[in-house]
């Protein structure tokens, strides 16, 4: 895996990018914040990247939401955090967590089926009836890649690992990413989730070296260049999710620290699993939905039908 992912970054960095051109744009279209209260941060991004600035790059953007009609409340842009690839693109979407709920679902596989715990693996059918659902994109590894902990309503679908980085959601909606040593949680959480060792800290990029040994991904080093995610927490307690082409551990921890996050942990890898797909609602339970960018799977019909692995939700609070 490693080394078909390198060579194929090789590849790419031979290929003269002044005649690539990449479509970063999301499909159902940009909205206007002129027009829209909003609560997110949407000041440009600004990065030491040393190439000269796409004309979108680090621009934020609306992502309109029939549900609200008169609120931002997803904003998405796209930067480039490597100086060595101007052709590792990450696409980001802010989510403020006042009026979005984030939950999660065990897939119908993984990452507990093999120990005779599988999940349900769709968003509820409550928030699809009730046109409340928002968003849904990619949750942690399968059970052989590190048999990260899982909690959600209570239930342990894989019991909670030491020093690894943590997604604790409180029913308040509140949202946590921490180091977990067995520290007490305190009450009312709603889920936990855990992935590889936590990857920003206090706006600290905690990859120490490329001979980390740590598990990044089925390699003992963080060297592999692929598709990544990402989640991070801003000091504002809204959300930041990136996901890109080509990426370290430290250049998807860069585009989550440059996008205003203070701590942050890997989510799923590789081209095929990373998701992230909007549902915008049409009513009775229908909905129109898009990948973020063009360049993604389309996960929408797994998510509401039954997916294999476990996948994060955003849904209307109230």
């Amino acid at each position: 895996e490693k080394i078909f992912y390198n060579i194929s970054d090789v590849v790419e960095r031979k290929i003269p990018q002044s005649n690539v051109t990449v479509d970063m744009s999301y499909s159902g279209g940009y909205g206007d914040f002129a027009n829209l209260k909003t609560r997110l941060n949407l000041s440009p991004i600004t990065i030491n990247n040393g190439f000269t600035p796409e004309p979108k790059e680090g621009k934020w953007e609306d992502i309109p939401l029939a549900l609200f009609p008169n609120y931002g409340v997803i904003a998405t842009t796209y930067i480039r955090p490597d100086p060595q690839r101007s052709f590792a693109y990450v696409n980001l979407a802010q989510i403020d967590t006042n009026l979005l709920r984030l939950g999660i679902v065990a897939g119908k596989k993984e990452p507990a089926g093999k120990v005779g715990r599988p999940g349900p693996g769709v968003v509820p059918q409550d928030l699809i009836s009730g046109n409340k659902l928002v968003a849904a994109f990619d949750g942690g590894f399968q059970y052989r890649d590190g048999e990260y902990g899982m909690i959600v309503d209570g239930f342990t679908y894989l019991p909670l690992k030491n020093d690894l980085g943590t997604v604790v959601g409180y029913k308040n909606g509140v949202v946590k990413i921490i180091r977990y040593n067995g520290q007490d949680l305190g009450n009312n959480v709603a889920f936990v989730r855990q992935n590889c060792p936590i990857l920003v800290e206090n706006g600290q990029l905690t990859v120490d070296s490329p001979l980390n040994k740590k598990l990044w991904g089925r390699t003992l080093t963080t060297s592999i260049l692929t598709w990544r995610t990402g989640l991070g927490v801003t000091p504002e307690g809204n959300l930041i999710f990136a996901v890109g082409n080509n990426l370290t551990p430290e250049t998807l921890g860069a585009a989550l620290i440059a996008a205003g996050a203070t701590n942050a942990i890997q989510l799923d890898i590789n081209p095929f699993w990373v998701r992230f797909n909007i549902f915008d609602s049409l009513g009775n339970g229908q909905y129109k939905s898009y990948p973020l960018t063009k360049r993604l799977t389309d996960g929408s019909k797994s998510y509401l039908t039954g997916y294999a692995k476990d996948f994060f939700y955003l849904y209307k609070n109230n």
